[in-house]
């Protein structure tokens, strides 16, 4: 992750506002990104169609943005990672909040060198967090490598062909320490492919492109 994200940096805030918000934070988020954080409260839903026993993987957690999919009492293993122990302090208060602290496990760690065995997840999120990495290709390597055959991938990025009038908004991240040098749809997808996922689907809402994929 980009540096200034290994403290509670104050966009983090800002950030789950504007997603859990849906009469303030989703206007505002359409006015200054053009997008629909609606997306994101469905693209959560993948989370809640996993059988009990099943495993899944939020990386990077942040806030605990993505447990708005899981449900009180479905039995998976729900692992929430991130280099930062405030986002995880964060996550493990949604989480109490929703009724959800019996299925959490929290890990500080770097999405650049995941501590977890090959094929150990069913299902891995990674909610605008691509964008956030330094080495975006050495991340999705890790993803891959930590999930299981005819597992998924779920989640949404920044990336870097999302039209100029998205950039003002990369160049304020990448000046802030928040964002690095990301990657465009066509990497993406390359990337994605050549780590052994199929079935890749992107679906652009303004300055956010969201990505599913089912791995080989």
């Amino acid at each position: 992750m980009a540096n200034a994200w290994r403290t509670n940096h104050p966009w983090a805030t800002v950030y789950d506002f504007l997603v859990e918000s849906e009469r303030v934070g989703h206007p505002l988020a359409r006015l200054g990104a053009g997008t629909d954080f609606g997306l994101l409260w469905k693209a959560a839903e993948v989370i809640g169609e996993l059988p009990a026993g099943s495993a899944v993987l939020d990386v990077p957690c942040g806030g605990g943005v993505a447990l708005r999919g899981l449900r009180p009492g479905q039995g998976v293993r729900y692992v929430a990672a991130d280099i930062s122990d405030a986002m995880l302090e964060r996550t493990r208060v949604a989480a109490r909040e929703r009724g959800l602290l019996d299925q959490l496990e929290l890990v500080n760690a770097d999405v650049a060198s995941l501590p977890f065995d090959d094929a150990t997840f069913d299902l891995v999120v990674s909610f605008t967090g691509l964008h956030c990495f330094p080495d975006v290709r050495g991340a999705l390597a890790e993803i891959a490598r930590v999930t299981r055959p005819g597992g998924r991938l779920s989640g949404s990025a920044v990336l870097t062909d999302a039209g100029l009038r998205h950039e003002p908004m990369r160049f304020a991240g990448r000046l802030m320490g928040l964002m690095g040098p990301g990657c465009s749809s066509t990497e993406l997808q390359t990337w994605l492919v050549q780590d052994g996922f199929e079935a890749v689907a992107l679906r652009r809402s303004g300055g956010i492109t969201y990505f599913t994929a089912r791995k080989t």
